[in-house]
């Protein structure tokens, strides 16, 4: 099991926007990735959006969002499952 964690800070008034382009557009953009296995979305009070996305192989990485809905570019990591 590999799991890409996708961060990105929207400002203040673009959080509802960047939430809605995560669940309507970037994260069903990824799922349908062979080994896609599925995805969590969070917030914050400080208005960062977390994807964490779990892959049974090759990661898809999220496309990149429009400029105007984040306040820097997003961030990405790869883990891999320690057993």
């Amino acid at each position: 099991m590999v799991t890409m964690m996708w961060e990105a800070r929207a400002e203040s008034e673009t959080m509802d926007g960047l939430l809605a382009w995560v669940r309507g557009i970037a994260v069903p953009e990824i799922s349908d990735a062979p080994a896609w296995q599925g995805a969590e979305i969070y917030r914050s009070d400080d208005h960062r959006v977390v994807v964490i996305a779990h892959f049974d192989g090759p990661v898809r990485d999220l496309p990149e969002p429009p400029t105007d809905l984040v306040a820097r570019p997003p961030h990405a990591w790869t883990f891999t499952r320690v057993e």
